[in-house]
């Protein structure tokens, strides 16, 4: 895994998170916030919809959001749980989603001193690329 200093983890979108998982999360129904920085320098924020059908997690309400916002591409992402629990990793399926929207998006896990940047693509090595197995138009 190709690891990056501490310091170029973006500590204002982990606060970001942060503040939207203690102030918005309530409750079964939203317990992770995410926050994603766009290239534009923007921060998305986001909640999941926890549901017993398999609600979406709060990285993928963040794509959507970002796009309402205009902001197609992320740079990077990072999903905070309530109850202070701190940063999450993204589940398989988020993994996934993210590198078939944002191939080059980066990821911030870990807590504490373990706390690192990574590429979506670090998260998900030999990976199956939707777009590479999608026939030509025409």
């Amino acid at each position: 895994m190709t690891m990056q200093s501490r310091d170029t983890v973006d500590h204002e979108l982990i606060q970001a998170a942060a503040d939207v998982a203690r102030t918005r999360c309530r409750g079964d129904n939203h317990t992770m916030a995410a926050a994603g920085r766009a290239q534009d320098g923007r921060i998305i924020t986001a909640v999941n919809a926890y549901h017993f059908t398999g609600g979406p997690c709060a990285e993928l309400v963040l794509i959507g959001t970002a796009a309402a916002q205009g902001a197609y591409e992320l740079d990077t992402i990072v999903a905070v749980g309530d109850g202070e629990r701190g940063v999450v990793p993204p589940c398989g399926r988020c993994r996934q989603v993210l590198l078939d929207y944002f191939p080059a998006v980066k990821v911030i896990v870990g807590n504490g001193d373990r706390r690192r940047t990574v590429r979506v693509t670090d998260l998900l090595p030999e990976s199956y690329v939707w777009a590479d197995h999608q026939l030509e138009n025409g």
